[in-house]
């Protein structure tokens, strides 16, 4: 097939999530053209725009759970050979001797389930999965999950930097009567911690609204985006095309530059190669190395050491005895009295609109993972009022070696034609300890609060649920084998290739990964400035 050759820009970038737009904004506000690929479609007015600000999902909160899995693609399905006893024998049956199974759809014959990133997955939208998350931003732990390969006065300076981009606060649920009481429950269950360690507000990037305190505005790529959507400035130097796949990028005859992309106008089905002096790929710990695979640059770490976050998880419906005190507490009493007189069918003692609990115990050394207690995302049992469904989502910190890898296929194709990615990931000893003892904290703090729900009794999550793959890029001091990427994000022995998103991070970590990619992006941004105008 021909390829259209297309203009060149100073820095074409691959990927809209968070990263992908941190490195838009700041190369697009320090004077740079900038031209963005996405593979997949808008799924909102405003590019990138977090799906939760729906007034339906803002209404019906339990219902986003359900869209989010709708756009994410499991990233390799072992294929099922089960034969079918009922299936009428005329039928086409497969014939294991001649094949392995079938390979539509991301089902990966090659894929062993015992070492599968069963929940790892997917998602094609421009905003990434900005248009998904759920907007937790802590940051790292200095000792236990951030990498000294930044100093950690940079660390708090790039923080700093990043959370302004995320417009993250802690102060948007501060008036939640559910929060404040089911926080002091927990802060009075696990009183041996003390200070930064206490159970609090998570940081949470997004806001509530003035004209509407009923709603919040969750944060997606479209407000990292921020001025290359509205100021006419900085519109003129940026370019989104939606629905552009990047299949590869080729190198320079000398090896050392990226020369151009290869890129498939989905819509079209059409070739189009595209020049630029900087490339930046951000798009996801699975897909970044699966487009370096499929251009032939493939370093000895590459989806090596890759690191996830297990889960454990419950829910509970809310003890009695902390429902009655709504009424009972002179802080609450008030706006109990003003909802039963409106609603005297209701129940409950809080309003409808009252905001949802968004807590957090950090991580500390003492406890090496990270707890996040939330409202309910997904009721499981429907007939029971979603206000008094506290969720409990438990995330551990796994070792980052090796042996724990993706690697991508030379002859099987995932959905949108690229090399389908296969998983090797397993816990070490230790792992499985911390997970276990991760477990025991968990449920101690979902009884403080309440009683389990039947369907969502204490247990662990399939592997790979928390959606923070990591490692698979991942940064370095030296280029010894063991990284991707220098401090700076830049492919190791390729000039003008940077890489960004969580795959990036070198160290396992339990909390959330998106404040700490958002600030090595920016990072990454400020260097490939100073290189652009050298």
């Amino acid at each position: 097939m021909n390829q259209i050759r297309s203009a060149c820009h100073d820095v074409l970038i691959i990927g809209s999530g968070p990263a992908g737009a941190t490195f838009a904004r700041k190369l697009v506000q320090d004077g740079c053209s900038v031209c963005m690929l996405e593979a997949g479609a808008y799924h909102s007015e405003r590019a990138g725009a977090n799906l939760r600000n729906a007034a339906y999902y803002q209404r019906n909160r339990d219902k986003f759970n359900p869209l989010v899995a709708s756009h994410l693609l499991i990233a390799s399905v072992p294929t099922n050979n089960a034969t079918t006893p009922s299936l009428d024998p005329i039928a086409f049956k497969l014939s294991t001797s001649d094949y392995k199974g079938y390979i539509q759809n991301n089902q990966n014959p090659d894929q062993d389930p015992q070492v599968n990133l069963d929940g790892a997955a997917v998602t094609y939208a421009v905003g990434g999965m900005g248009t998904l998350w759920y907007c937790s931003t802590p940051r790292h732990h200095p000792t236990v999950e951030r990498s000294d390969i930044i100093s950690g006065e940079e660390w708090l300076s790039l923080y700093d930097e990043a959370e302004k981009l995320l417009l993250t606060n802690r102060d948007s649920f501060q008036n939640s009567v559910r929060n404040t009481i089911v926080k002091e429950k927990l802060q009075a269950e696990f009183n041996e911690l003390q200070g930064d360690a206490r159970p609090q507000n998570i940081p949470f990037a997004g806001y509530r609204l003035k004209d509407n305190p009923d709603f919040v505005h969750w944060t997606g790529s479209d407000d990292i985006f921020g001025p290359l959507l509205d100021d006419s400035e900085c519109k003129s130097r940026f370019t989104l095309k939606a629905q552009h796949l990047v299949e590869k990028l080729v190198l320079t005859s000398d090896g050392d530059k990226i020369d151009y992309a290869v890129v498939r106008d989905l819509q079209k089905d059409q070739l189009i190669r595209m020049h630029a002096n900087q490339f930046v790929v951000t798009a996801g710990a699975i897909l970044t190395p699966q487009i370096l695979f499929n251009s032939g640059i493939r370093p000895k770490a590459l989806g090596h050491y890759l690191s996830e976050q297990p889960i454990t998880f419950t829910q509970v419906v809310m003890k009695q005895s902390l429902i009655d005190s709504v009424e009972t507490d002179q802080r609450f009493a008030g706006s109990a009295k003003e909802h039963r007189e409106k609603y005297p069918q209701d129940p409950l003692p809080f309003k409808f609109s009252d905001p949802d609990p968004q807590l957090y115990i950090p991580v500390s050394e003492a406890r090496p993972w990270h707890s996040q207690v939330n409202t309910a995302y997904g009721n499981a049992q429907s007939h029971i009022d979603s206000r008094i469904v506290v969720d409990f989502w438990w995330f551990g910190i796994m070792t980052p070696r090796a042996e724990n890898y993706v690697t991508f296929s030379e002859s099987i194709k995932d959905s949108m034609g690229m090399p389908q990615p296969t998983f090797n990931v397993t816990l070490t000893d230790e792992d499985k300890e911390l997970s276990h003892a991760m477990m025991k904290d968990m449920i101690r703090a979902a009884t403080a609060v309440g009683g389990f729900m039947p369907d969502s009794l204490p247990q662990v999550m399939p592997h790979g649920k928390a959606f923070h793959v990591m490692g698979t890029i991942r940064m370095g001091k030296e280029d010894d084998g063991t990284s991707v990427v220098d401090e700076y994000s830049r492919v190791w022995g390729i000039d003008n290739l940077c890489l960004g998103g969580n795959g990036v991070i070198p160290t396992g970590t339990a909390s959330n990964p998106t404040l700490t990619s958002v600030a090595l992006a920016i990072r990454s941004a400020k260097k490939i400035v100073e290189r652009l105008t050298e």
